[in-house]
């Protein structure tokens, strides 16, 4: 019996079944459908006598008999009424809907299970629409006294598609197939964890004989999920490491040696030490480097990254940063070709507004070899960027970056002994990554964490405030400004509500206007509509301390470094994600002033804005915030889109599984340090499963 077959294979799926069932749920295989899990299940342990019956009953169970039926006429049509009687009492089965039918089928004083949800009206019970079935067919079927209740959707429900009919195939499935599911986890792992078999905790997930049951099942299968993407994730970077050969920055020579010595603006704290000594390991190995360098707004990633590009140069290869903006990308810039002045390091940028003239010079300086770092953006991975010799890739910001485009930068590797290799990569980000979540989507990568701040740096006070508080805020910022500060305020920009937020931003922008008159004050302004030349002016006059006010919608979150900028105010702040405010509370506390982030926010706020806010308040630890984060958002939204598909995960959940996630990762590393190819025989289940879901799994194109 082979689960790979489709599904109209099963009794009772038609094929315009089964299209409709894999374009609504995406279930074409026995096997899908098999794994299409329930998401409640009703407990039908307890049968209930009518005399028994509370008035706050939700949905009960009884058996009893139709003494008879009859139609009766309402304002609009008619209602079908059936009396249902047991030993004890009576009451009321009601329809509104397919009465013809129903009436037809109804057979009078034959024993029937009922089951629907209690209706209490002027003293008397009634049950509309009741899952109905005789005893004498209950009594055949799969009997679990806890049904499961499965996910549905509008188009399947107007189909006439009902819970009772997906039971029914998942049963037929589960009949036929049963003795074909295989086991995919070894002896030794089974016993270890003492989990259920395969096909007990399949058959227990759909029909659960009891509660205790369901849990071993669940268990399980959460354990078996985990499990495979660990492997699949730990076999990659066990490829990476071995198969994957990467250049050798062996020498630390002149050029870092005079940068470290004689031009780092400031010592570096211990958590960049040990970094830059992770990496430098890294590269000296021979193997190819894939590390993630995590670190909060601040925390000095960038002269890591620095220090790692002058390795590259010391050792005879060219380096390149690429950055998701054009702002960001002029940051990185000017940033490095500041900190390197008055070496002999040729530093360029290549974004989509140079013009073709420097395009040409630095193509050109590429290929002979003569440019040492390049900064860009997307315009990097045009085929006509061709380097001598590239010999480290720092990516910033990935989850901005789709695959292919990694996979391009990938292409563009240096060549050593005739045999072109890929660029050492090194991705920065400084949305932190809770560690749980790190392990499943990174978790083919190395990952080093910037865990504190450079010396100096004061934490950013923050507080709460409501509108009615405004007047008091603009006072505090008049102060600011008056010790010579800027301050930034942030508008939410959301598109659903585009129109509605614009307004909202225009008036900000008048009151603040009327409330800091020219010519003592003057305001910048920047959002999303404005053309990227407008934009950057307002940025640069900002920069460049001609405005003390910034306006802006979100497009401020990443990058933007004003040392001198020492208020953040955000307006509406319930309607912002916690990574966000996080990141837009980053751009200040950037000098060695005490800097400030005020949340404006109405009275109106829901349980989960003011934990949103109150975290803000509490904390500016990034990790701790993204484990809430985390908690309130799940897992598929805290990556974006590009990431969301490693974790389609169909049982298990990151972060309320943490400690079989744990597990299930320790158990792979432990299966692959002992037999890295699974040829071993007990391993023989593991392999078979392992080789069928990577030729179905999207899993190995969604990360790298």
């Amino acid at each position: 019996m082979n689960l790979d077959q489709p599904i109209t294979y099963i009794k009772g799926i038609s094929v315009q079944k089964a299209a409709l069932l894999f374009a609504e749920l995406g279930i074409k295989t026995c096997n899908d459908l098999l794994h299409f899990f329930p998401f409640r299940y009703i407990d039908k342990t307890q049968f209930y006598a009518i005399k028994d019956l509370q008035p706050s009953t939700a949905e009960v169970q009884i058996v009893g008999k139709i003494t008879r039926v009859k139609s009766v006429a309402q304002k609009r049509g008619s209602r079908l009424v059936a009396t249902f009687q047991d030993a004890t009492g009576s009451m009321e089965l009601v329809w509104f809907k397919g009465q013809k039918w129903i009436k037809d089928s109804l057979k009078i004083n034959q024993p029937y299970v009922v089951y629907g949800k209690l209706n209490h009206y002027n003293g008397s019970f009634s049950i509309p629409h009741p899952e109905m079935e005789l005893v004498t067919e209950y009594k055949k079927k799969l009997q679990t006294k806890m049904q499961p209740v499965y996910p549905s959707t509008e188009k399947l429900t107007n189909s006439g598609f009902s819970n009772k009919m997906m039971r029914t195939y998942q049963q037929n499935l589960l009949q036929q197939f049963y003795d074909g599911i295989q086991e995919s986890l070894s002896q030794e792992i089974i016993s270890d964890f003492k989990l259920m078999l395969k096909r007990d905790a399949l058959l227990n997930i759909h029909f659960p004989k009891s509660q205790e049951n369901l849990a071993k099942a669940q268990n399980r299968l959460k354990f078996e999920e985990l499990f495979f993407i660990q492997l699949q994730l730990l076999r990659k970077k066990l490829i990476n490491k071995t198969k994957n050969k990467g250049f050798i920055f062996e020498n630390v020579g002149a050029v870092f040696n005079q940068f470290y010595s004689k031009k780092l603006p400031f010592d570096l704290t211990n958590a960049q030490k040990r970094v830059l000594k992770e990496i430098r390991k890294d590269v000296a190995s021979g193997a190819h480097m894939n590390r993630l360098l995590q670190g909060d707004v601040g925390s000095g990633k960038t002269i890591v990254a620095l220090l790692t590009m002058l390795l590259a140069i010391d050792n005879g290869f060219q380096a390149t940063i690429m950055a998701p903006t054009e702002i960001l990308a002029n940051q990185h810039f000017i940033a490095v070709s500041e900190l390197l002045e008055g070496m002999n390091i040729k530093v360029a940028i290549l974004t989509g507004s140079v013009k073709t003239k420097k395009r040409k010079e630095i193509h050109a300086s590429l290929e002979d070899g003569s440019l040492h770092i390049l900064v860009g953006t997307h315009a990097l991975l045009e085929d006509k960027v061709q380097f001598k010799n590239l010999g480290i890739a720092i990516i910033d910001e990935q989850h901005r970056f789709g695959v292919k485009q990694r996979a391009k930068l990938w292409m563009k590797g240096g060549i050593i002994d005739g045999i072109s290799l890929p660029p050492h990569i090194l991705v920065m980000t400084a949305t932190p990554i809770p560690r749980t979540l790190a392990m499943s989507v990174y978790g083919d990568l190395d990952i080093s964490v910037i865990d504190e701040l450079p010396p100096g740096r004061k934490e950013v006070k923050t507080v709460h405030r409501f509108d009615s508080n405004r007047l008091s805020v603009f006072k505090f910022m008049k102060d600011e400004i008056k010790k010579g500060r800027q301050v930034y305020v942030v508008y939410p920009l959301i598109q659903e509500s585009e129109a509605m937020d614009y307004k909202d931003l225009m008036d900000g922008y008048e009151s603040i206007s009327r409330e800091f008159p020219l010519p003592n004050y003057q305001i910048s302004i920047v959002h999303g509509k404005m053309k990227p030349a407008d934009k950057d002016f307002e940025m640069q006059r900002f920069v460049n301390r001609e405005t003390q006010i910034m306006v802006a919608t979100t497009v401020i979150e990443v990058g933007v470094n004003v040392p001198n900028a020492s208020v953040m105010i955000i307006e509406s702040a319930e309607r912002f994600g916690l990574s966000q405010l996080h990141q837009l509370r980053g751009r200040v506390g950037r000098g060695a002033d005490q800097s400030y982030c005020i949340l404006l926010s109405s009275y109106k706020l829901s349980e989960e804005g003011k934990t949103r806010l109150k975290t803000m308040v509490e904390t500016t630890d990034g990790f701790k915030i993204a484990e809430v984060d985390l908690k309130l958002r799940g897992p598929g939204n805290l990556m974006g889109t590009q990431q969301s598909g490693v974790l389609n995960l169909k049982i298990a959940d990151v972060v309320k599984d943490s400690k079989i996630l744990v597990a299930a990762r320790n158990t792979a590393m432990a299966v692959l340090q002992e037999d890295d190819t699974l040829s071993k025989p007990e391993n023989a289940p593991i392999k078979k499963a392992y080789v069928k879901m990577s030729k179905h799994s999207k899993i190995w194109s969604e990360i790298s």
